[in-house]
């Protein structure tokens, strides 16, 4: 059999194959280093030694459980892997960035840099949250809706230690301030690096559970990190700050290094 009649033979299967590999792949992508990866990791080892101690030593009854049990498990999987499954859908369908014009995109950007160097040379711990396509209504209701103009001397002002609003998110919808002291969703993702706090852990969160952009100013160094889809670029210096602002929000591009924990 040659190759031309192997590959009219068998090409179906090599396709089928193909489309596994890249489902599989994908998954991997979307629940690695999170929590629900361990259970499914358990839920895995656990069926697959059940079933193949049953058809090495013959044990009609829990290979009758392990079947009965199949489609149970497959609904308690949906459950268990809503929250990654709700992001990964929201993402398939997100199409859409900031709407306002370039000069607009330009001018906000070059502002909330500015805050965000200011912050971090005075070491005024911050977290921001940039909307893109997902909304962050459900974040913004757990603040202080605001609103507002976005400014150099009203971010500092927000974060600065002594104020109210210091604590929780400040979250940037368009060019504007739209809610500060925001709660946003803590990562269940393992981080073994212990020098990552609260409002990392935070940033993570709230990227993992929408397309924002996450910037996350720290406290005790002044270092400056940027968070998109769970990864994460640390310690910038300000040039590199600014130029994956524009990477994400003026080439559409997501220039994060991937950086596990």
């Amino acid at each position: 059999m040659n190759f031309e009649e192997l590959f009219r033979e068998h090409w179906r299967a090599g396709a089928e194959i193909l489309v596994l590999w890249i489902l599989i792949y994908q998954i991997f992508r979307v629940f690695r280093a999170t929590r629900g990866a361990r259970i499914l990791v358990g839920l895995a080892v656990m069926v697959l030694a059940l079933t193949f101690a049953s058809r090495v030593l013959e044990l009609q009854v829990i290979e009758w459980i392990i079947k009965s049990a199949a489609a149970v498990l497959a609904f308690a999987l949906l459950i268990i892997f809503q929250p990654e499954l709700r992001n990964g859908l929201a993402r398939l369908g997100s199409t859409k960035f900031f709407s306002f014009t370039t000069s607009q995109q330009k001018v906000f950007l070059e502002t909330l840099a500015d805050a965000v160097v200011k912050l971090s040379n005075k070491r005024f711990g911050a977290l921001f949250a940039m909307e893109r396509s997902i909304s962050l209504e459900d974040f913004e209701s757990t603040g202080v809706i605001m609103d507002s103009q976005l400014s150099v001397e009203l971010l500092v002002t927000i974060f600065h230690p002594k104020t109210a609003l210091h604590d929780g998110g400040v979250i940037l919808k368009k060019e504007k301030i739209a809610a500060a002291a925001c709660i946003f969703p803590v990562s269940q993702k393992q981080i073994s690096d212990r020098s990552l706090g609260l409002r990392h852990r935070a940033g993570f969160g709230v990227s993992e559970e929408s397309d924002a952009v996450a910037i996350v100013v720290s406290e005790e160094t002044g270092s400056i990190s940027i968070l998109v889809d769970g990864k994460i670029s640390r310690n910038l210096s300000e040039a590199d700050f600014r130029e994956k602002l524009n990477d994400l929000f003026l080439s559409h591009g997501q220039n994060i290094e991937e950086m596990d924990y």
